[in-house]
């Protein structure tokens, strides 16, 4: 595994997203992150560099990949709304941008909804995936077109599979399973802990684990 000194990150501007800038900062990680909405630059820091653009153009994801070790994706369907297809559509160019360059580690959030041949998914976990395709069924089919995507490609990917967030600086013990997630809910906290963890820990690489905080 390479060394990780430089982060790029997508959606560190959303609820979950400015936990994760705020603890790699905390950890004296450089990192890059891009940005669409000019409104929500944050505020100048020496170890942060501010990409402006879009997810879906490539010219911005080479920008923001330049000279990085590492990317995770907090990419969510934003305010304003995205279209519902924006996750296969952005890691169609994710993953073209990052075969090009010498980065193959890329950590990548979703919901508890999407399936692996792994899961041992418990009738609660079931239901909320069975809910989502009944409400929400474009953007979580093209959740699981993620996923495939990322199977197919050849870069050292970690899916990591959530339940509800909270926004909170508190950060709880977590619990991971391959099978089923194993609580209903994660701090953004633990979670930014566990996504910077990931990056140099091989444990779960070509993998998509199930965490949660332990009730």
């Amino acid at each position: 595994m390479q060394n990780i000194n430089k982060v790029a990150v997508i959606g560190g501007t959303g609820k979950s997203g400015t936990f994760l800038v705020k603890e790699l900062l905390r950890q004296n990680f450089k990192i890059k992150v891009l940005i669409r909405n000019p409104e929500k630059v944050p505020p100048v820091h020496p170890n942060l560099e501010v990409i402006m653009g879009d997810v879906l153009d490539k010219n911005a994801i080479q920008s923001l990949i330049s000279d990085c070790d590492g990317l995770i994706s907090m990419l969510g369907t934003g305010i304003p709304y995205s279209e519902p297809t924006i996750f296969s559509k952005a890691t169609r160019l994710i993953l073209e941008a990052l075969s090009k360059s010498r980065i193959y580690r890329y950590i990548v959030i979703t919901g508890l909804n999407v399936d692996t041949a792994t899961d041992q998914k418990r009738e609660v976990t079931q239901a909320a995936t069975d809910w989502m395709y009944a409400n929400y069924p474009i953007s979580t089919q093209d959740r699981q077109l993620e996923y495939e995507l990322l199977c197919a490609s050849k870069l050292d990917w970690t899916l990591v599979r959530l339940p509800l967030i909270g926004q909170t600086d508190e950060a709880p013990e977590i619990s991971v399973s391959l099978g089923d997630c194993p609580g209903q809910h994660i701090s953004a906290t633990s979670l930014a802990k566990f996504l910077i963890a990931s990056l140099r820990d091989e444990k779960h690489i070509r993998e998509a684990p199930f965490i949660a905080n332990i009730d």
